[in-house]
């Protein structure tokens, strides 16, 4: 037991940074001791969603908060167990009468937290909670909204344009504020509390190879100078043009980081606005400039007081369609098998780095919903979280929604084409050939769609479609009309319930659609895109009939509750 004072816990969870920490500014206030903890549970590890490069990030991230602990003379706690086991031993061990840490919006989270405030509560421990995770007060918000989230993204917009500007970010820790309560480090600190390895976690590293995206607050922060030396884009803020390189893993990339909290987003935001002010001479900036941090904001919003996010049934913002159930399907598309080149090198990208380009994300989440597998968005989630660096609940469920047009209104009749969308992104292939080797001697004219070539070309590739490499899982240009036409029946019907004529006029799936479309995509750099045109292809796969399936459709179409389908329909 500590002696009389104030002894501090503050528990990181995914705020993994010194700088802007208000909740760890707050337990050093005032304290005799202060320990920085992460509490883990090595047993669950290697059971949960995340897969290897997810938890290699996460354990760098760590061990680099841990050095820069070390720096100010302190260490992080990597405490093992549950939290709910944790808490009440090392209230006792410590003498703990102050708990802190970062306000988690979501679901999980909150529940989680409320147990612990119990526990604390109890124990007779202060707790104080800090928001620092989101730009904003999502409660607010919501309030501001008539007291439910916006769920659409420019609904959204005009209600962030009526609030204040976030909070500045809080100054980050000084050796001075950690010397006035520096806690007891003992000899046996590494064995004891030290940063697990993958090993020790149950993780095979047999085959892994070095991180394209290194874990931690120090990489974060020298990725963020680097993403803001680029002046001249920031001042001129249009969209770069989509090339090979653009699907590639950047230097500047900060998805990971702000997805772990090494990276705070008001920090980001501060940062941005300052350079763009400095270069254009004080104007305001627009919103698009803060794309990226937006869109993270409006699907957290969605998501704090909705625990079935991440679901179909029992979702009230969420079109019930009546998704296929095929698990043989969605292991290809999961591991890459699906026969279209541009399909299985995005996956394998996932799979090997742990990042994937948004544009790659828009066509491997068409692809497996309502493109062509018609297998139900939950799935693409699942593996999300467990290949995604930055996938977290709100993000990702929110953007797997969007994709498969089950909301936040998508044009359900633009549909990205596993052939014609690569080709037009890279010509030459180059981003097929880095990912499927197996392909790398094909032709630039096959290399999307290698079932056409010729029995010579296949030969003098050394890669024969069927045996070295699959044949494609569907025939795309009918898969695509199927699904097109299942998903207008499942929008007919939700317009009949509500006395709506929302779908006047739908073209026809087998046009070539181009045109803006009516939600701007998470991510895009200026809030704008063009929808790619709709190609047909004509891979060798039996036919599928149409005949009857849309009737079928419609009746299993379940209605999304009033609230949603009176926002949805104001969107189409």
């Amino acid at each position: 037991m500590e002696a009389n004072g104030v002894n501090s816990v503050h528990w990181f969870r995914k705020g993994l940074r010194l700088h802007d920490n208000p909740a760890l500014l707050a337990a050093l206030h005032g304290a005799r001791t202060a320990r920085c903890i992460y509490i883990l549970d090595p047993w669950f590890a290697a059971s949960s969603s995340g897969g290897v490069n997810r938890w290699r990030f996460l354990l760098q991230s760590l061990e680099d908060l841990d050095a820069s602990l070390r720096k100010l003379n302190s260490r992080l706690f990597v405490v093992r167990g549950q939290p709910a086991d944790v808490f009440p031993r090392l209230f006792k061990e410590w003498g703990v009468t102050r708990l802190t840490f970062e306000y988690d919006s979501e679901p999980f989270g909150k529940e989680r937290d409320a147990a612990i405030m119990k526990l604390a509560k109890e124990a007779g421990v202060e707790v104080i909670v800090e928001n620092s995770h989101t730009l904003y007060d999502l409660g607010r918000i919501i309030e501001l909204n008539g007291h439910s989230p916006p769920l659409t993204y420019k609904r959204f917009q005009t209600i962030i344009s009526r609030m204040e500007l976030p909070r500045r970010p809080a100054p980050g820790v000084t050796p001075q504020q950690m010397d006035t309560c520096r806690a007891e480090i003992g000899n046996n600190h590494d064995e004891t509390y030290g940063v697990p390895s993958l090993e020790e976690l149950g993780f095979s590293c047999d085959g892994l190879g070095p991180a394209v995206w290194p874990g931690g607050e120090t990489e974060a922060l020298a990725r963020l100078d680097r993403h803001l030396e680029r002046k001249a884009w920031v001042a001129n803020y249009e969209r770069p043009r989509m090339n090979v390189n653009s699907l590639l893993a950047s230097p500047t990339g900060l998805s990971p980081y702000l997805r772990f909290g090494c990276l705070s987003c008001r920090l980001f935001y501060y940062r941005l606005r300052e350079l763009y002010q400095k270069v254009k001479k004080n104007r305001p900036p627009p919103l698009s400039l803060y794309g990226q941090l937006l869109w993270r904001e409006f699907f957290y919003t969605a998501a704090t007081n909705n625990p079935k996010f991440d679901q179909m049934e029992g979702n009230p913002i969420c079109v019930q369609i009546p998704w296929d159930r095929n698990p043989e399907a969605l292991a290809k598309w999961a591991e890459g098998k699906t026969g279209f080149p541009w399909i299985d090198a995005i996956m394998t990208q996932l799979r090997q780095e742990g990042w994937i380009h948004h544009l790659a994300r828009h066509a491997v989440a068409c692809f497996l919903t309502r493109g062509d597998l018609w297998n139900s968005w939950e799935c693409g989630v699942k593996v999300f979280d467990e290949l995604l660096l930055d996938a977290d609940f709100s993000v990702n469920a929110g953007s797997w929604m969007w994709l498969s047009c089950s909301a936040f209104f998508q044009q359900f009749f633009h549909c990205y084409c596993p052939v014609g969308f690569g080709r037009r992104t890279d010509p030459s292939g180059d981003y097929v050939r880095r990912y499927l080797p197996v392909l790398k001697d094909f032709p630039s004219r096959y290399i999307y769609e290698p079932w056409n070539a010729p029995e010579s070309v296949q030969k003098e590739a050394k890669c024969i479609v069927g045996v070295d490499y699959p044949k494609p899982i569907v025939n795309h240009a009918e898969a695509s009309r199927l699904n097109i036409e299942r998903m207008k029946q499942t929008y007919q019907q939700l317009s009949r319930y509500r006395g709506l004529c929302i779908l006047a006029s739908v073209p026809s799936c087998v046009e070539e659609i181009s045109g803006p479309i009516a939600e701007s995509a998470p991510g895009r750099d200026n809030g704008t895109d063009t929808a790619p045109k709709l190609s047909l292809c004509s891979p060798d796969s039996p036919k599928r009939k149409l005949q009857g399936l849309e009737d079928e459709a419609c009746k299993k179409a379940r209605v999304m509750s009033v609230e949603a389908a009176d926002r949805t329909s104001k969107n189409v």
